[in-house]
């Protein structure tokens, strides 16, 4: 997924301009932030307003946004806004001024100012990209760092049947989608990830709960999955939404539950990610029609909830990394150092209740890591999502080292 990256949207004047249409809508799909900048002879062949539509912001046209005020279109900034800066359809007229550098629009004075990798995917006739300067051109381009993304063959405009068909916007959206995956070295690894809080039935209308909403499982198993992994996230009730849907999504309800979902995955799991709340007790036995109130006080047996994370410990693999969390509220670091050896952990998220915007029910946390020899990384509050990436940098680190 594209989450959190910014892609630039370069349009030009090819009767493939149509295919930008859907070429933003699937990378609005993959959750990329996406703006467009058109030349004037690209708006010939889509309306602006479409494609404003689909990106969910202004299209840049022209240098001058207002005559009478002199507002001006800051291509400087456009360019480094980006992430990556893709032009596409990119036409034979646009692709001979990226080489020149003739900057007569919006369009080449946005790319001569990108600092981000620039993509371009061609869209002629069959006689024209099979010209020389056309050929030229690309071949200049190629050796200063751009990416071509070459044309497919078929039926073009002209009549003509050959090569010059600009790739399918699907097939762009998923180039892109893999370059920012790169070479992470969770690519093809199988993660199993528990999530959100346990719900210990009392009755068929109570249970024994704790805060928990689940969040930072979902966001971990996004963040995995944006990296390449397979994710398995076994997760008790919560209103959070994966937004991948390659991610496995087991729900459960209790402990015990979470637990056997578990035990049928671990084996074949590279990675473990334990971040559910899970309850530490459990009614001992769950009445099976709702109780009736009394005037009486009610008592409750609870026995001991199975401990996931320590038989997960108990049963990894010299090749597995485990990871646990810890909601500490004294004492954090000698308490967090002896979960991490009991249950046998590679890493430990930590974090307290002391500190203000972290815990339950907020859209931050500040956390610690705990590592072997006594290692403490300690970080500053930040929103939950920048806390999920810094987790998973960790576990990347850690591989890389092995």
């Amino acid at each position: 997924m594209l989450s959190g990256k910014k892609i630039l949207v370069g349009v030009t004047g090819s009767i493939a301009a149509y295919k930008s249409a859907y070429f933003v809508r699937e990378l609005i799909k993959l959750d990329a932030e996406v703006k467009v900048v058109m030349t004037e002879a690209a708006c010939e062949f889509i309306s602006p307003l479409t494609l404003s539509t689909l990106s969910k912001n202004p299209v840049a046209i022209e240098f001058i946004k207002d005559e009478e005020t002199g507002e001006w279109q800051n291509h400087v900034d456009l360019g480094l806004w980006a992430d990556l800066f893709i032009i596409a359809p990119t036409s034979a007229n646009t692709l001979s001024k990226l080489v020149s550098g003739n900057a007569d629009n919006l369009l080449i004075a946005t790319y001569l100012s990108a600092k981000c990798p620039v993509w371009i995917a061609p869209a002629m006739d069959l006689d024209m990209f099979k010209h020389f300067s056309t050929r030229d051109n690309l071949e200049k381009l190629t050796h200063e760092g751009v990416n071509v993304i070459e044309p497919t063959s078929g039926e073009l405009a002209s009549g003509l049947d050959g090569k010059g068909r600009m790739e399918e916007p699907e097939v762009i959206a998923d180039l892109i989608n893999d370059f920012f995956i790169g070479d992470s070295l969770l690519i093809g690894k199988h993660i199993v990830i528990t999530g959100g809080p346990t719900y210990e039935a009392i009755d068929p209308v109570r249970f024994i709960g704790n805060h928990s909403s689940g969040k930072t499982g979902v966001l971990l198993a996004d963040e995995c999955a944006k990296r390449g992994a397979k994710v398995t996230l076994i997760t008790g009730p919560t209103n959070s939404q994966v937004i991948d849907k390659n991610i496995e999504v087991v729900q459960i309800k209790s402990a015990v539950e979470m637990k056997t979902a578990v035990e049928e995955i671990w084996n074949n799991c590279d990675i473990g990610i334990f971040s559910a709340a899970v309850a530490d007790y459990r009614p001992k036995l769950a009445a099976e029609e709702k109780i009736k109130k009394s005037d009486k006080n009610l008592t409750i047996e609870l026995v001991k909830n199975p401990d996931i994370l320590l038989w997960a410990g108990e049963h990894k693999k010299a090749d597995q990394y485990l990871v646990g969390f810890a909601l500490e509220t004294e004492n954090e670091i000698e308490n967090g150092f002896k979960k991490f050896e009991k249950k046998k952990l590679n890493l430990l998220v930590l974090n307290s209740l002391k500190d203000k915007g972290a815990g339950f029910g907020h859209d931050t946390n500040k956390v610690t890591f705990l590592k072997e020899d006594n290692k403490i990384v300690e970080f500053e509050l930040k929103d939950k999502s920048a806390v999920m990436v810094d987790i998973i940098n960790e576990i990347e680190v850690d591989l890389s080292q092995e």
